[in-house]
């Protein structure tokens, strides 16, 4: 049983996309769509190769937003205000979720590479309005994206956390690794487990798993 080895966890840090919905509402797809079509008009090249650039720089940069500044220069702003404009129909609040993040002991945060208005609108369509202490996004990092390790220390730094007595749930392991570097409990929140060195747990529902915590 994971109850053990969350008995010393003062702050519970929850990643959003993929992590506080399942990945079956596929709500990124409209994201992805939108991300492409701001690079088809901002570099003036076609789908397939604002596809390419799109996953080159998810890879090589760990996010798309973060190759675009690096290699472009694009002011980031713009950009996360209309890639995150999407419908957000396909969400259902989740009242046993919410139970058990309102019980767990401690602070809970979200912590997104996605920005903070976009993460507060998803929390609301899940019902999970009122139950986290803050909610950072890439713009609280200085637009560094997860999995770099810069992005972890300016968030944990602005909110104070001690990473020895944090926990985190996120649905990208790579995302994991520096996390697990600096102390955390580290919980992949996925359908397929990954046998991965810098990942304590796996879970493929997320509710049940807090549950197994209380």
């Amino acid at each position: 049983m994971p109850k053990q080895h969350f008995e010393h966890v003062e702050t519970w840090v929850f990643d959003l996309d993929n992590t506080l919905y399942p990945p079956s509402v596929r709500l990124f797809d409209q994201i992805e769509v939108r991300m492409t079509q701001y690079v088809m008009t901002e570099l003036g090249v076609d789908r397939a190769e604002a596809d390419r650039l799109r996953n080159l720089y998810w890879h090589q940069h760990g996010t798309t937003l973060a190759g675009l500044m690096r290699e472009h220069d694009l002011d980031p702003l713009p950009y996360l205000e209309d890639v995150h404009d999407i419908n957000f129909d396909a969400l259902e609040a989740d009242v046993d979720l919410a139970a058990r993040i309102r019980d767990l002991p401690g602070r809970k945060i979200v912590y997104t590479n996605g920005c903070a208005p976009y993460a507060t609108r998803v929390v609301e369509a899940r019902g999970l309005s009122g139950l986290f202490d803050a909610i950072y996004g890439v713009e609280h990092a200085d637009f560094y994206p997860k999995p770099d390790r810069k992005a972890f220390d300016k968030v944990f730094a602005q909110d104070g956390l001690e990473p020895t007595r944090a926990a985190m749930f996120e649905d990208e392991a790579r995302n994991l690794a520096e996390p697990h570097a600096m102390g955390l409990r580290t919980v992949h929140v996925a359908p397929e487990r990954q046998e991965l060195d810098h990942v304590h747990h796996h879970t493929d529902d997320l509710s049940g798993f807090l549950a197994r915590l209380l």
